[in-house]
Protein backbone atom coordinates (compact mmCIF):
# COMPACT_ATOMS: atom_id res chain seq x y z
CA UNK A 1 0.00 0.00 0.00
CA UNK A 2 1.28 3.48 -0.88
CA UNK A 3 2.42 5.36 2.24
CA UNK A 4 1.98 9.12 2.61
CA UNK A 5 3.47 11.17 5.41
CA UNK A 6 1.43 14.23 6.43
CA UNK A 7 3.33 16.91 8.40
CA UNK A 8 1.16 19.70 9.81
CA UNK A 9 0.78 21.30 13.24
CA UNK A 10 -2.98 21.79 12.69
CA UNK A 11 -4.55 18.63 14.16
CA UNK A 12 -7.96 19.18 12.58
CA UNK A 13 -6.51 19.64 9.09
CA UNK A 14 -4.28 16.60 9.56
CA UNK A 15 -7.33 14.53 10.44
CA UNK A 16 -9.23 15.70 7.35
CA UNK A 17 -6.25 14.88 5.12
CA UNK A 18 -5.77 11.53 6.82
CA UNK A 19 -9.41 10.48 6.39
CA UNK A 20 -9.47 11.64 2.77
CA UNK A 21 -6.31 9.78 1.85
CA UNK A 22 -7.24 6.59 3.70
CA UNK A 23 -10.64 6.61 2.01
CA UNK A 24 -8.76 6.76 -1.32
CA UNK A 25 -6.73 3.67 -0.37
CA UNK A 26 -3.53 5.21 0.97
CA UNK A 27 -1.72 4.41 4.20
CA UNK A 28 -1.19 7.62 6.19
CA UNK A 29 1.55 8.48 8.68
CA UNK A 30 1.25 11.69 10.70
CA UNK A 31 3.64 14.19 12.27
CA UNK A 32 2.71 17.35 14.17
CA UNK A 33 5.88 19.32 13.42
CA UNK A 34 8.88 19.34 11.13
CA UNK A 35 11.31 17.66 13.49
CA UNK A 36 8.86 14.83 14.14
CA UNK A 37 8.24 14.65 10.40
CA UNK A 38 11.93 14.12 9.65
CA UNK A 39 12.00 11.29 12.19
CA UNK A 40 8.91 9.68 10.69
CA UNK A 41 10.31 9.98 7.17
CA UNK A 42 13.56 8.27 8.17
CA UNK A 43 11.69 5.54 10.04
CA UNK A 44 8.98 4.73 7.46
CA UNK A 45 10.40 5.97 4.11
CA UNK A 46 7.02 7.04 2.72
CA UNK A 47 6.21 7.19 -0.99
CA UNK A 48 5.16 10.84 -0.71
CA UNK A 49 5.34 13.66 1.86
CA UNK A 50 2.73 16.41 2.35
CA UNK A 51 4.15 19.19 4.52
CA UNK A 52 2.80 22.50 5.78
CA UNK A 53 5.06 25.51 5.30
CA UNK A 54 4.26 27.47 8.47
CA UNK A 55 4.91 25.42 11.60
CA UNK A 56 6.46 26.09 14.99
CA UNK A 57 9.84 24.57 15.92
CA UNK A 58 10.72 23.64 12.33
CA UNK A 59 8.94 25.06 9.29
CA UNK A 60 8.35 23.31 5.98
CA UNK A 61 11.40 24.75 4.27
CA UNK A 62 13.77 23.55 6.99
CA UNK A 63 12.04 20.19 7.01
CA UNK A 64 12.50 19.88 3.27
CA UNK A 65 16.14 20.93 3.48
CA UNK A 66 16.83 18.35 6.20
CA UNK A 67 15.25 15.54 4.18
CA UNK A 68 17.07 16.49 0.98
CA UNK A 69 20.43 16.40 2.78
CA UNK A 70 19.92 12.74 3.71
CA UNK A 71 20.62 10.42 0.78
CA UNK A 72 17.99 7.96 2.07
CA UNK A 73 15.11 10.47 2.20
CA UNK A 74 16.28 12.82 -0.57
CA UNK A 75 14.43 11.01 -3.41
CA UNK A 76 11.02 11.07 -1.64
CA UNK A 77 8.53 13.31 -3.52
CA UNK A 78 7.67 16.37 -1.41
CA UNK A 79 4.58 18.61 -1.70
CA UNK A 80 4.49 21.85 0.29
CA UNK A 81 1.10 23.02 1.60
CA UNK A 82 0.77 26.75 2.14
CA UNK A 83 -1.84 29.45 2.51
CA UNK A 84 0.57 32.04 1.10
CA UNK A 85 1.92 30.68 -2.17
CA UNK A 86 3.86 33.83 -3.10
CA UNK A 87 6.50 33.81 -5.81
CA UNK A 88 9.44 34.19 -3.41
CA UNK A 89 8.23 31.33 -1.22
CA UNK A 90 7.62 29.06 -4.19
CA UNK A 91 11.09 29.82 -5.56
CA UNK A 92 12.65 29.05 -2.19
CA UNK A 93 10.80 25.74 -2.00
CA UNK A 94 11.76 24.75 -5.52
CA UNK A 95 15.40 25.63 -4.92
CA UNK A 96 15.36 23.34 -1.88
CA UNK A 97 13.89 20.54 -3.98
CA UNK A 98 10.11 20.71 -3.52
CA UNK A 99 8.23 18.79 -6.19
CA UNK A 100 4.93 20.67 -6.01
CA UNK A 101 2.81 23.22 -4.12
CA UNK A 102 -0.73 22.81 -2.79
CA UNK A 103 -2.40 26.10 -1.93
CA UNK A 104 -4.65 26.30 1.12
CA UNK A 105 -7.56 26.08 1.38
CA UNK A 106 -7.95 23.08 -0.93
CA UNK A 107 -10.75 20.62 -1.56
CA UNK A 108 -10.49 16.86 -1.24
CA UNK A 109 -10.54 16.42 -5.05
CA UNK A 110 -7.69 18.96 -5.34
CA UNK A 111 -5.73 17.10 -2.67
CA UNK A 112 -6.18 13.74 -4.37
CA UNK A 113 -5.41 15.20 -7.78
CA UNK A 114 -2.10 16.63 -6.54
CA UNK A 115 -1.16 13.40 -4.77
CA UNK A 116 -2.07 11.14 -7.70
CA UNK A 117 -0.33 13.40 -10.23
CA UNK A 118 2.90 13.35 -8.24
CA UNK A 119 2.77 9.59 -7.65
CA UNK A 120 2.06 8.99 -11.33
CA UNK A 121 5.06 11.08 -12.33
CA UNK A 122 7.28 9.15 -9.92
CA UNK A 123 6.00 5.88 -11.38
CA UNK A 124 6.67 7.10 -14.91
CA UNK A 125 10.23 8.11 -14.00
CA UNK A 126 10.77 4.75 -12.29
CA UNK A 127 9.52 2.84 -15.33
CA UNK A 128 11.77 4.86 -17.63
CA UNK A 129 14.74 4.17 -15.34
CA UNK A 130 13.93 0.46 -15.32
CA UNK A 131 13.73 0.40 -19.12
CA UNK A 132 17.07 2.18 -19.40
CA UNK A 133 18.57 -0.24 -16.87
CA UNK A 134 17.28 -3.18 -18.88
CA UNK A 135 18.76 -1.68 -22.05
CA UNK A 136 22.02 -1.06 -20.21
CA UNK A 137 22.18 -4.66 -19.03
CA UNK A 138 21.44 -5.93 -22.52
CA UNK A 139 24.09 -3.69 -24.07
CA UNK A 140 26.69 -4.62 -21.46
CA UNK A 141 26.05 -8.32 -21.99
CA UNK A 142 26.20 -7.86 -25.76
CA UNK A 143 28.91 -5.25 -26.23
CA UNK A 144 31.38 -5.42 -23.38
CA UNK A 145 32.44 -9.10 -23.66
CA UNK A 146 32.79 -8.66 -27.41
CA UNK A 147 34.83 -5.49 -26.99
CA UNK A 148 37.16 -7.12 -24.50
CA UNK A 149 37.58 -10.42 -26.30
CA UNK A 150 38.03 -9.15 -29.86
CA UNK A 151 41.29 -7.23 -29.27
CA UNK A 152 42.52 -9.91 -26.87
CA UNK A 153 41.97 -12.56 -29.52
CA UNK A 154 43.93 -10.44 -31.99
CA UNK A 155 46.81 -10.01 -29.57
CA UNK A 156 46.92 -13.68 -28.60
CA UNK A 157 46.41 -14.98 -32.12
CA UNK A 158 49.11 -12.95 -33.87
CA UNK A 159 51.60 -13.27 -31.02
CA UNK A 160 51.10 -17.05 -31.04
CA UNK A 161 51.85 -17.18 -34.78
CA UNK A 162 55.02 -15.13 -34.32
CA UNK A 163 56.19 -17.39 -31.48
CA UNK A 164 55.48 -20.72 -33.19
CA UNK A 165 56.23 -19.89 -36.85
CA UNK A 166 58.82 -17.10 -36.64
CA UNK A 167 61.40 -19.20 -38.50
CA UNK A 168 59.17 -19.39 -41.57
CA UNK A 169 57.89 -15.81 -41.57
CA UNK A 170 59.16 -13.04 -43.79
CA UNK A 171 60.25 -9.80 -42.05
CA UNK A 172 57.34 -7.87 -43.59
CA UNK A 173 54.91 -10.48 -42.27
CA UNK A 174 56.29 -10.11 -38.75
CA UNK A 175 55.98 -6.33 -39.00
CA UNK A 176 52.38 -6.64 -40.24
CA UNK A 177 51.45 -8.94 -37.36
CA UNK A 178 53.21 -6.67 -34.86
CA UNK A 179 51.17 -3.73 -36.18
CA UNK A 180 47.99 -5.76 -35.77
CA UNK A 181 48.99 -6.58 -32.17
CA UNK A 182 49.66 -2.91 -31.50
CA UNK A 183 46.29 -1.85 -32.97
CA UNK A 184 44.45 -4.42 -30.86
CA UNK A 185 46.32 -3.33 -27.74
CA UNK A 186 45.49 0.33 -28.40
CA UNK A 187 41.82 -0.55 -28.86
CA UNK A 188 41.82 -2.45 -25.57
CA UNK A 189 43.67 0.36 -23.83
CA UNK A 190 41.09 2.91 -25.05
CA UNK A 191 38.21 0.77 -23.80
CA UNK A 192 39.77 0.40 -20.35
CA UNK A 193 40.67 4.10 -20.24
CA UNK A 194 37.09 5.11 -21.09
CA UNK A 195 35.69 2.73 -18.52
CA UNK A 196 37.95 4.12 -15.77
CA UNK A 197 37.20 7.75 -16.68
CA UNK A 198 33.47 7.05 -16.76
CA UNK A 199 33.62 5.37 -13.34
CA UNK A 200 35.61 8.29 -11.91
CA UNK A 201 33.16 10.86 -13.28
CA UNK A 202 30.17 8.98 -11.88
CA UNK A 203 31.75 8.93 -8.40
CA UNK A 204 32.88 12.57 -8.53
CA UNK A 205 32.13 14.53 -5.35
CA UNK A 206 31.14 18.20 -5.16
CA UNK A 207 34.49 19.30 -3.73
CA UNK A 208 36.33 17.47 -6.52
CA UNK A 209 34.28 19.23 -9.19
CA UNK A 210 35.79 22.62 -8.31
CA UNK A 211 39.30 21.23 -8.66
CA UNK A 212 38.34 19.62 -11.97
CA UNK A 213 37.20 22.98 -13.37
CA UNK A 214 40.45 24.73 -12.49
CA UNK A 215 42.30 23.10 -15.40
CA UNK A 216 42.87 24.82 -18.73
CA UNK A 217 44.21 24.17 -22.21
CA UNK A 218 46.43 27.12 -23.13
CA UNK A 219 46.40 26.45 -26.88
CA UNK A 220 43.51 24.31 -28.10
CA UNK A 221 44.79 24.23 -31.68
CA UNK A 222 47.75 22.01 -30.84
CA UNK A 223 45.94 19.03 -29.26
CA UNK A 224 43.19 19.16 -31.90
CA UNK A 225 45.73 19.02 -34.74
CA UNK A 226 47.68 16.25 -33.03
CA UNK A 227 44.75 13.96 -32.28
CA UNK A 228 43.02 14.65 -35.62
CA UNK A 229 46.11 13.79 -37.67
CA UNK A 230 46.81 10.72 -35.55
CA UNK A 231 43.25 9.38 -35.97
CA UNK A 232 43.31 10.09 -39.71
CA UNK A 233 46.68 8.41 -40.27
CA UNK A 234 45.63 5.34 -38.29
CA UNK A 235 42.74 4.63 -40.68
CA UNK A 236 44.54 5.82 -43.82
CA UNK A 237 42.33 8.89 -44.30
CA UNK A 238 44.69 11.83 -43.99
CA UNK A 239 43.38 13.24 -47.27
CA UNK A 240 39.82 13.25 -45.86
CA UNK A 241 40.72 15.55 -42.96
CA UNK A 242 39.83 19.24 -43.33
CA UNK A 243 41.08 21.48 -40.49
CA UNK A 244 40.05 25.09 -39.87
CA UNK A 245 41.17 25.99 -36.37
CA UNK A 246 41.48 29.11 -34.25
CA UNK A 247 43.70 29.89 -31.25
CA UNK A 248 42.09 30.02 -27.81
CA UNK A 249 42.44 29.07 -24.15
CA UNK A 250 39.69 26.70 -22.98
CA UNK A 251 38.59 26.03 -19.40
CA UNK A 252 39.48 22.33 -19.34
CA UNK A 253 42.70 20.43 -18.61
CA UNK A 254 44.56 19.47 -21.78
CA UNK A 255 44.42 15.72 -21.17
CA UNK A 256 40.63 15.86 -20.76
CA UNK A 257 40.27 18.14 -23.79
CA UNK A 258 42.37 15.75 -25.86
CA UNK A 259 40.16 12.86 -24.71
CA UNK A 260 36.96 14.70 -25.72
CA UNK A 261 38.30 15.79 -29.11
CA UNK A 262 39.70 12.31 -29.74
CA UNK A 263 36.36 10.62 -29.07
CA UNK A 264 34.51 12.98 -31.42
CA UNK A 265 37.05 12.34 -34.18
CA UNK A 266 37.05 8.59 -33.53
CA UNK A 267 33.30 8.45 -34.13
CA UNK A 268 33.49 10.67 -37.21
CA UNK A 269 36.03 8.36 -38.88
CA UNK A 270 34.36 5.18 -37.65
CA UNK A 271 30.89 5.96 -38.98
CA UNK A 272 31.80 7.52 -42.33
CA UNK A 273 33.23 5.95 -45.47
CA UNK A 274 36.81 6.42 -46.69
CA UNK A 275 36.96 9.20 -49.28
CA UNK A 276 34.29 11.30 -47.55
CA UNK A 277 35.45 14.49 -45.79
CA UNK A 278 35.80 15.00 -42.04
CA UNK A 279 35.52 18.71 -41.22
CA UNK A 280 37.08 19.96 -37.97
CA UNK A 281 36.43 23.64 -37.26
CA UNK A 282 36.89 25.77 -34.15
CA UNK A 283 35.77 29.31 -33.34
CA UNK A 284 35.34 31.66 -30.38
CA UNK A 285 31.93 33.26 -29.84
CA UNK A 286 30.29 35.04 -26.89
CA UNK A 287 32.96 33.93 -24.44
CA UNK A 288 32.82 30.29 -25.54
CA UNK A 289 35.25 28.10 -27.42
CA UNK A 290 33.36 26.06 -30.02
CA UNK A 291 34.64 22.93 -31.77
CA UNK A 292 32.61 21.31 -34.57
CA UNK A 293 33.36 17.90 -36.02
CA UNK A 294 31.29 16.98 -39.08
CA UNK A 295 31.17 13.84 -41.19
CA UNK A 296 29.17 12.60 -44.17
CA UNK A 297 28.41 9.22 -42.65
CA UNK A 298 25.24 7.22 -42.02
CA UNK A 299 23.85 9.62 -39.38
CA UNK A 300 21.85 8.99 -36.19
CA UNK A 301 18.16 8.93 -35.36
CA UNK A 302 16.78 11.65 -33.06
CA UNK A 303 15.72 9.12 -30.42
CA UNK A 304 19.22 7.62 -30.37
CA UNK A 305 20.80 11.03 -29.84
CA UNK A 306 18.46 11.63 -26.89
CA UNK A 307 19.43 8.30 -25.31
CA UNK A 308 23.20 8.60 -25.47
CA UNK A 309 24.59 6.73 -22.48
CA UNK A 310 27.25 4.35 -21.34
CA UNK A 311 27.39 1.00 -23.16
CA UNK A 312 24.59 2.07 -25.53
CA UNK A 313 25.17 0.98 -29.12
CA UNK A 314 22.35 1.82 -31.48
CA UNK A 315 21.15 -0.47 -34.27
CA UNK A 316 23.87 -2.99 -33.38
CA UNK A 317 21.70 -5.80 -34.77
CA UNK A 318 21.69 -3.96 -38.09
CA UNK A 319 25.21 -2.56 -38.17
CA UNK A 320 28.17 -4.57 -36.90
CA UNK A 321 30.32 -2.00 -35.18
CA UNK A 322 33.24 -1.71 -32.79
CA UNK A 323 33.01 0.29 -29.58
CA UNK A 324 31.22 -0.02 -26.27
CA UNK A 325 29.34 3.28 -26.56
CA UNK A 326 31.37 4.74 -23.71
CA UNK A 327 33.39 7.19 -25.78
CA UNK A 328 30.65 9.67 -26.63
CA UNK A 329 29.21 9.44 -23.13
CA UNK A 330 32.61 10.23 -21.59
CA UNK A 331 33.00 13.20 -23.95
CA UNK A 332 29.55 14.52 -23.06
CA UNK A 333 30.03 14.10 -19.30
CA UNK A 334 33.47 15.75 -19.33
CA UNK A 335 32.10 18.68 -21.31
CA UNK A 336 29.13 19.22 -18.99
CA UNK A 337 31.24 18.90 -15.82
CA UNK A 338 33.45 21.71 -17.14
CA UNK A 339 30.46 23.99 -17.60
CA UNK A 340 30.14 23.32 -21.31
CA UNK A 341 27.68 21.72 -23.68
CA UNK A 342 27.88 18.97 -26.30
CA UNK A 343 25.16 18.85 -28.94
CA UNK A 344 24.58 16.58 -31.92
CA UNK A 345 22.82 17.35 -35.17
CA UNK A 346 22.36 14.41 -37.47
CA UNK A 347 20.35 13.22 -40.43
CA UNK A 348 20.13 9.61 -41.58
CA UNK A 349 22.09 9.08 -44.78
CA UNK A 350 23.48 12.64 -44.72
CA UNK A 351 25.88 12.84 -41.81
CA UNK A 352 26.49 14.12 -38.30
CA UNK A 353 27.82 17.31 -36.77
CA UNK A 354 28.91 17.31 -33.13
CA UNK A 355 29.40 20.72 -31.51
CA UNK A 356 31.47 21.09 -28.37
CA UNK A 357 31.11 24.35 -26.45
CA UNK A 358 33.37 25.22 -23.50
CA UNK A 359 34.06 28.43 -21.53
CA UNK A 360 36.84 30.36 -23.22
CA UNK A 361 39.33 31.96 -20.84
CA UNK A 362 41.19 33.98 -23.47
CA UNK A 363 42.36 34.05 -27.05
CA UNK A 364 45.75 32.40 -27.30
CA UNK A 365 48.65 34.47 -28.63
Amino acid sequence: MTKILVIDDDASLREIIQLSLEHAGFEVIEADNGAHGVQQACAHLPDLILCDVRMDKMDGYRTLAALRQDSVTAPIPFILMTGQADTAGMRQGMELGADDYLSKPFTVPQLLAAVNARLKKVQTVREQAERKLADLRANISLALPHELLTPLNGILGFSDIIITDHAHLQPEEVVSMAEAIRDSAERLQRLIENFLIYAQLEMLQADQLQALREGQTSDVRRPIERVAQMRAERVGRSDDLVLKLCDAVAAIAEDYFTKVAGELLENAFKFSAPGSPIYVESTVSNGNFILRVSDRGRGMKAEHIAEIGAYMQFERKIYEQQGSGLGLTVAKRLTELHGGELTIQSEIGVGTTVELKLPCLATAR
